[in-house]
């Protein structure tokens, strides 16, 4: 491979690379470089958010570089300040060793354990004396400390900041020091830290490291970063029955981003699957490969097979159509009731409905059966809703002006049943006017008295319903256009 097209393998996903030209004329020099990527052991299990970077280490590692993997056992016990408001809590030695365990067993279903130096900075931290803190402390002042964003943030809302949290972006840029790091890879989160770690290679003579710094993966509600906290992650030791049917659940729209930061296809591959798609190629079909292609990873390629038999088993048991279009419900909350999320979608008339709907267990969230009629479902979710045995929708929940309802991609399709019958999916494209209920069809209007047009994106005018007046699009299932018939 020549250095052009090494330097593109690396840029590819990364969302800043410091300095470009440093690192392509250490690519030039034509030896392994030295490859640093640091994780503390702060959890115990690691999930795809934190594979983006391994990954990258990976495609080092496959250029023929010399790759570090850091277990920050030392700086754990301090906490990463980071993107936090407020102070962690230190963890304890033993918990921190009991998490390092679990990350090198882990990332070692992705990197070569024959060709990676595990390292750990308690192996230098530990003897170091109150002399070199105070010297290492002096190479800082708390001015540019300040400039860090999350401290500056909180100086300015007055909330404490602790002496030891100075301590930590020092200690992780002295890491690299100790490892004569030549790139250094991290999130963009990570920024002021791999920075620092610059200047004091410099301090110390080195040459400063280039740096590497991969966007943070947006967790399966395509909202926030993946999270355990927030419930939206996808974990690489989860059986893989869940981390298949996780990956099928995200979006269209997601799916993109997760096939160029934890595929290894290359991207003139990855962008003839997005000219099919646009083509008319269902997204389904590239999930099931990208899905496929993770747990392989993880586990092997004949449970990966086995996890697709399973998904499409347990669609075929629910009658879930497997060529829904997505489509759009916008809430201007950061949440919103299922009654008014089914209403809003056109699977009910009313909100006492769904409540009915939901009390008799007639309503299906991929195809789990729920009773819970105040389940709120939050901004970000993708999801599959089944109300009785003929209504479908794939909804995703996004902010925006509420009763809004959009179609993303797609024209009205049909699906075959179990029975072999084609029927009708509730992709709801043809709206029809709402029925009171004494049954007539009740016009639409506006405040000042005039029924009012609204044009959906496949062109054709909707009339539109709404108790206080405002824009609302409303549709009806094809079987009650039937029975109105």
């Amino acid at each position: 491979m020549s250095e052009n097209e090494a330097l593109t393998l690396i840029k590819r996903g990364a969302e800043e690379v410091i300095v470009e030209a440093e690192l392509a004329a250490k690519l030039a020099e034509g030896r392994p470089l030295r490859i640093k990527l640091g994780l503390d052991p702060t959890a115990p299990d690691l999930h795809l958010g934190h594979t983006v970077v391994v990954n990258k280490l990976r495609q080092f590692q496959d250029l023929g570089h010399q790759v570090m993997f850091l277990i920050g056992d030392f700086t754990a016990m301090i906490g990463d300040p980071s993107g936090k408001s407020t102070t962690r809590p230190p963890l304890t030695r033993e918990e921190v060793l009991k998490n390092a365990e679990t990350y090198e067993r882990q990332v070692f279903k992705i990197l070569d354990a024959e060709k990676t130096q595990v390292c750990f900075n308690s192996s230098w931290m530990h003897d170091k004396g109150a002399a070199f803190m105070i010297e290492l402390a002096s190479t800082y002042t708390v001015a540019r400390m300040l400039e860090r964003d999350d401290f500056s943030k909180r100086f300015e809302a007055q909330q404490p900041i602790a002496i030891h949290e100075f301590l930590y972006p020092l200690l992780q840029g002295y890491d690299s020091v100790e490892m004569r790091a030549d790139v250094e890879l991290g999130g963009r989160d990570q920024k002021f830290n791999l920075l620092v770690g610059r200047e004091l290679q410099k301090h110390y003579g080195q040459k400063p490291q280039s740096i590497v710094m991969m966007p943070l993966l947006e967790g399966t509600d395509g909202v926030n970063k993946m999270s355990k906290s927030l419930n939206n992650y996808i974990g690489i030791d989860e059986p893989a029955n869940e981390i298949f049917g996780k990956l099928m659940s995200i979006s269209d729209k997601l799916m993109w981003s997760y096939l160029e930061l934890l595929s290894f296809r290359p991207m003139t591959e990855i962008n003839q699957w997005r000219e099919a798609v646009q083509g008319g190629k269902n997204p389904r079909d590239v999930k099931i490969d990208l899905a496929k292609e993770i747990v392989t990873r993880f586990y092997d390629a004949k449970t990966a097979e086995q996890a697709h038999e399973d998904f499409i088993s347990r669609f075929k048991r629910n009658e879930i159509p497997e060529d829904l279009i997505e489509q759009t419900i916008r809430t201007d909350q950061d949440e919103i009731q299922i009654a008014n999320l089914l209403k809003q979608a056109g699977l009910v008339d009313s909100t006492s409905e769904a409540y009915r709907v939901i009390a008799q267990g007639g309503v299906k969230i991929d195809g789990e059966k729920i009773s819970d009629k105040a389940l709120m479902i939050k901004v970000g979710m993708t999801q599959v809703y089944q109300v009785g045995k003929r209504k479908f929708a794939k909804l995703a929940v996004v902010q925006g002006k509420p009763g809004h309802f959009t179609h993303r991609v797609g024209k009205p399709q049909s699906v075959t049943s179990k029975v072999g019958k084609s029927q009708p999916v509730q992709s709801k494209v043809r709206p029809q006017p709402v029925t009171s209920k004494v049954g007539k069809p009740q016009p639409v209007t506006s405040k000042v008295g005039k029924p009012q047009p609204v044009t959906s994106k496949v062109g054709k005018p909707q009339p539109v319903t709404s108790k206080a007046g405002k824009s609302q699009s409303v549709i009806a299932s094809k079987a009650k256009q039937t029975r109105k018939k």
